[in-house]
Order: structure tokens, then sequence, then C-alpha cells
């Protein structure tokens, strides 16, 4: 009898025990889902991106580069429902940023432009890590935002500088003056090229004596 009272008591102990476990796990999950919330809260009211052509260059590209139109179009889209829906939208914007090394039209095919996208990518690249860690750090995805704007913003007034100097015509003028400076340095260049030395009789060569001519009487 006493064994059983025994072994009721450590099942009731052993039930209030799981119980108690429950209960903290619960309140636990409560916990990460209203953490979550938060997260989701404070991205979604950062989540904007500047995703409209700035300039009349920007905007032909728009029609004739399908990778520019299609980053800034997955760019302009914003997630809606949940943490899920931003993770998955970041590493679609991770692709597409990558994808703008591709085809790039040949006015544009420059260093300098190449190194905007890097920015771009690498900014991109790192909301991508950020969203999809197990604690997501949501200030600095906050922080992260309008730097991701200001690349692209910058890689748009690229694109703008480049049509800019491709337009500006040479004054009236000008090419006059500049064939006349090149005819005056090749004028000068030969002036300055060394002439060629009169031949000189071999040292060795025996000298010819002239014989004095003797007056006729």
């Amino acid at each position: 009898m006493k064994n059983k009272i025994i072994l009721a008591l450590l099942s009731l102990s052993v039930f209030i025990s799981c119980k108690k476990d429950e209960q903290l796990l619960l309140v636990e999950q409560q916990k990460e889902v209203k953490k979550r919330e938060a997260i989701f809260a404070t991205i979604n009211k950062s989540w904007n991106f500047n995703a409209f052509p700035l300039n009349q260059s920007t905007q032909s590209l728009n029609q004739n580069w399908a990778e520019w139109r299609v980053f800034l179009k997955e760019l302009s889209e914003k997630p809606k429902t949940s943490i899920g829906a931003f993770q998955k939208k970041a590493k679609t914007l991770s692709k597409k940023a990558a994808e703008l090394n591709n085809n790039i039209p040949a006015t544009y095919n420059k260093p300098e432009i190449k190194s905007r996208i890097s920015a771009v990518t690498t900014k991109i690249n790192t909301l991508n890590l950020y969203i999809n860690l197990n604690s997501i750090p949501d200030q600095k995805i906050v922080k992260l935002i309008p730097e991701i704007n200001q690349e692209v913003e910058s890689l748009q007034q690229q694109f703008a500088e480049i049509d800019t100097k491709n337009q500006i015509k040479i004054e009236d003028g000008e090419a006059d003056m500049i064939r006349m400076l090149d005819t005056t340095r090749a004028i000068s260049v030969e002036k300055n090229r060394v002439q060629p030395q009169a031949i000189q009789p071999p040292s060795n060569q025996p000298k010819i004596k002239r014989k004095s001519l003797i007056p006729i009487k």
C-alpha cells in the first residue's frame, strides 16, 4: 500500500512537471510569435524602395534592357503577408541584382556602371543575409533599406551622366583648331629631326698631292 502511494505521488509529480514544461514552452512560443510580429511590423513599415526611373536615360533602359526592367519591378513589389514573404523577396532581389551584369547595353557597358551595379548587389545581398538569420536584426534592415535606395539612385545618375557626355557636341571652329594644332605639332617634330651628316672620306685613305703648275714662258 505504501509503495502504491509513493508511485502515485511520483506519477503526480511527473505529471505536474510535464504540465509546467508545457506551459513554459507555450509561453516561449507566444513570446516568439509576438517578437516575429513586431519584427514584421518594423520591416513592413520601412520596406519602401525607390524603384521608379529618375530620368530619361533610365526610362529608355526600362524599355530596352530586360534585366533592368525586371529588377525595378521586383524592387517595387512589396511583400504583405509575413516575414517569410519578405525573406523570399530578399532572395529574389539578390538574384535579380546579380543578373544586372548580363546584357548591359553597349553605351553603358563601362567600368563605372559595373562598379555601381556591384555596390547595389552587395547591399541587397546583405539585406538577404540579415532577413534570413534565425534572429533577425530588424534595426539593421531598417538602416540598410535607404542605403540600397541611395545605391540604386547613384546607378541611375551614372546612366544619365554617360548620356550627357555622349550628347556634348564639338563647338564651332573647335575641330579646325584641333587640326591646326595637329599640323603644328607635325611641323615641329619634322624640324626637330636630326639631319644626316655629310659623308667624310675615310681617315686612312692616302691624300692626293696636287702638283703646282709651272707657268709656260
